[in-house]
């Protein structure tokens, strides 16, 4: 990424402990909402899980973000990954005396808000990596090689729990949170640029509700990121819910085993590979609101074909095109904040950002699965697709269309909207 062997070893062993994380995460990604629908055969059961989580995962970006700016970012990556790991394991321990679905109600929803602070810190850390100029290409490698290994996790992990059960899988995803430990332990950031002296020249910490308010304020005052929020809001109420409908149309409408929903996942993962390859060279020669909009356009178009066709194949590709897309935006958006948001607020901008616009995400995707079970797959997919081209229609209409390269707020701008 940069002259140097030992930044490139550095960022190397960074990317190599967060892939091992994203295999295990891709096991969890099929096995938890398998051993929801094992137990009950109930798509709102499992919307209501996904629901309940991704409250928790909200409630703890609030105060994510301070911890982050506050703490050693490294530190807190372990101790999350540690925790998950003993969390996760307790599943397929306790799920030998027979289903407890009460514990994935306490279990998962811990284990999101920790990943919540982890997701915040690994955003940042990209920062303490890699010069500016290269955010939008190591996130892309980053996202890439996530993606990559969504494409085999979930294969294996379909295979795992068609063979010996979904508890199967999630053990194995709790072992991964070791070895990304492990690889983390070994990385060295650079240290975070301080905070700027406040008016009367002190520098200090306030309360961590004032700190989180810096974060919601200067997204305020940038009109790009201002925008983004009120629109990703929208989009993540329409599409929380997404994977839990699609594993429900795929066993239950196409006749597909727990394998077939594995491999149907694994395969549309190719699609997020594709979008983190791609996702550079577009912004490059299309520019962020270009990039930004389209994206959002196919992800609509592919969910309403969704339900629409009427076998796995079909469904399987529409379903890549979809993460594809989900892939090309989220890089954009967020290389687009890191790299206008100055390095002591950075943690805290990026857990307003996704407090913020994920907070509808758990009232979404119990009303996406709701309605799936009372209407069907169809309709709700061709609502929901219809929502989300909406979504890229008012980024035409915003700030969004004419962005490109922020520029970087100047500390005493920073001092003004802090205060």
């Amino acid at each position: 990424m940069r002259k140097g062997s030992a930044v490139d070893r550095n960022f190397g062993t960074y990317w190599a402990a967060q892939s091992l994380s994203a295999i295990g995460d891709s096991f969890a990604y099929i096995a938890l909402p398998l051993l929801v629908l094992h137990a009950t055969g109930s798509v709102a059961q499992m919307g209501l899980l996904t629901a309940v989580a991704g409250a928790a995962s909200v409630g703890a970006g609030v105060f994510g973000g301070v911890l982050v700016d506050r703490y050693d970012r490294r530190t807190l990556m372990i101790a999350a990954d540690l925790i998950r790991l003993v969390l996760y394991g307790l599943i397929p321990l306790v799920w030998l005396a027979g289903p407890q679905l009460w514990l994935l109600f306490v279990v998962l929803p811990i284990c999101e808000a920790v990943g919540m602070v982890f997701q915040v810190a690994a955003v940042t850390a990209v920062r303490n990596l890699v010069d500016r100029e290269r955010i939008t290409e190591a996130n892309g490698r980053l996202q890439a090689t996530f993606a990559a290994a969504a494409v085999a996790g979930p294969l294996l992990a379909g295979v795992v729990s068609g063979r010996f059960g979904p508890t199967a899988a999630i053990a194995i995803n709790a072992a991964s949170f070791a070895l990304s430990a492990a690889g983390l332990w070994l990385v060295r950031l650079r240290p975070a640029e301080a905070a700027p002296p406040s008016a009367d020249g002190t520098v200090g910490r306030a309360k961590p509700l004032a700190e989180f308010l810096a974060g919601i304020r200067f997204i305020w005052h940038q009109p790009v990121l201002r925008t983004l929020t009120v629109l990703l809001s929208v989009f993540i109420f329409l599409t929380f819910g997404f994977t839990d409908v699609l594993i429900y149309h795929i066993k239950h409408h196409l006749g597909g085993s727990d394998g077939t929903v594995g491999t149907v996942l694994g395969l549309a993962a190719v699609g997020t590979v594709a979008g983190a390859l791609l996702v550079a060279p577009l912004r490059r020669r299309r520019g962020f609101g270009a990039t930004w909009v389209g994206a959002h356009l196919i992800c609509g178009l592919a969910i309403m074909g969704i339900g629409l066709v009427g076998t796995v194949p079909a469904v399987a590709a529409l379903a890549g095109l979809y993460l594809g897309a989900v892939s090309v935006a989220g890089i954009c958006s967020m290389s687009l904040r890191q790299e206008i948001t100055p390095d002591h607020l950075l943690g805290r901008v990026t857990s307003a950002f996704w407090s913020t616009h994920f907070s509808l995400g758990p009232f979404g995707a119990a009303a996406l699965t709701w309605a799936t079970a009372q209407y069907g797959v169809t309709r709700v997919t061709l609502v929901a697709g219809i929502g989300c081209v909406l979504v890229a229609i008012a980024g035409l209409f915003s700030p969004i269309r004419r962005a490109g390269s922020e520029p970087v707020t100047h500390p005493q701008e920073l001092q003004a909207t802090a205060s």
